[in-house]
């Protein structure tokens, strides 16, 4: 099979189609305005950044199936415990590598030596010999149906042709700077590569993911600091997959369309500056009381809402505080109950306005 080529700046034109142009023109509003808060409101970024931190090492890591208890995740990103098993190793390794790319994202270039040095410290708990090397025997990407049934969803590059292909798209995405090229678009068409491409034997996804994170940083959208790109990823998985698997088609005959998968993307760090938004805004009105703060959060989103949703906007109030506040606007009236059992909605009640 030939090596497919990379003409990055070619394949981003043919990207600039109206819904396309529409996406990038509301983050560059939405950065536009950021910029000025990202300059001055120090204390309220770290929670931010701290809170991201944790989501995102629970959430790349989740998609994969690996977890451990909301306890110790929090223990271990804290620096607090050591691991205890492989999947806290890995949790643990993956930390490391997005604090290393959070704080020093200036100075990692965007090289196969570096994504390889990442790559290592991704297991450096495991002490398992697959980090920092690409794949020795040819993988396969397969899928699992409701029956167990396994079928082969994509090939991707060889073994032996894997360390030149990681060359070219990183020799690829060399050659576009300065060129009056979207780097939001070169962004997920690059990740999209290295996903067909699949270097390692273990750790494609999230390797992905850290690198999607300092590519954006590199270019200065550092929103995914503060606002977990991964959690939002995790959310909407069953799309990642459907849009992967869409753009990926005649990958290797140089005939696939990234469309779908860069749509998606520009989608994810959309709706991150959008929460960065309606989560440092809820922040710097935290002098209320935490069951106003529910309350106001309520209140200010149209669409019905959940406990988790709560929980997930709001992650420095407690669940026992939230039930709390639920409970008490829902016996003055001021909230609507629906439904019932785990998955209970609220909405705000107007007609009590």
């Amino acid at each position: 099979m030939q090596m497919r080529n990379f003409e990055y700046k070619i394949i981003c034109e043919k990207l600039l189609t109206p819904d396309i142009v529409s996406l990038l023109t509301g983050i560059h509003e939405h950065k536009g305005r950021q910029d000025v808060f990202f300059s001055v409101k120090k204390d309220i970024l770290h929670q931010l950044k701290e809170i991201a931190k944790i989501q995102s090492t629970d959430s790349s890591n989740r998609i994969e199936g690996i977890y451990t208890s909301e306890k110790r995740l929090k223990l271990l990103v804290l620096d607090k415990v050591m691991p205890q098993n492989r999947n806290e190793q890995e949790i643990a390794g993956y930390k490391d590598v997005l604090t290393s790319i959070n704080e020093s994202h200036d100075y990692i270039l965007q090289k196969p030596n570096v994504f390889l040095q990442l790559h290592r410290d991704l297991y450096k708990y495991s002490g398992n010999s697959i980090g920092g090397n690409y794949k020795t025997t040819n993988n396969t990407i397969e899928e699992v149906d409701t029956q167990g049934n396994r079928y082969l969803r994509f090939e991707p590059v060889s073994a032996w042709e894997t360390h030149d292909a990681i060359e070219k798209i990183c020799s690829a995405l060399e050659e576009v700077k300065g060129k009056n090229v979207e780097p939001l678009l070169i962004i997920p068409v690059f990740i999209l590569d290295f996903l067909c491409i699949h270097p390692f034997s273990d750790g494609n996804g999230r390797m992905s993911r850290l690198i999607t994170l300092l590519l954006l940083y590199r270019f200065g959208y550092i929103v995914g600091k503060y606002i977990s790109i991964e959690r939002l990823i995790e959310k909407s998985k069953e799309t990642y997959y459907e849009v992967l698997l869409q753009s990926s088609q005649n990958w290797h005959d140089n005939k696939n369309d990234y469309s779908a998968f860069v749509k998606y993307y520009l989608g994810l760090v959309l709706a991150a500056y959008r929460e960065f938004t309606v989560r440092a805004e809820d922040m710097m009105t935290s002098g209320l009381l935490k069951t106003d703060r529910v309350k106001e959060l309520i209140k200010s989103t149209l669409e019905k809402i959940t406990k988790r949703d709560i929980l997930e906007k709001l992650p420095d109030i407690s669940k026992i505080t939230v039930e709390r506040a639920l409970k008490e606007l829902v016996d003055n009236n001021q909230i609507i109950k629906i439904s019932g059992g785990r998955y209970t909605q609220y909405i705000w009640n107007w007609e009590n306005e």
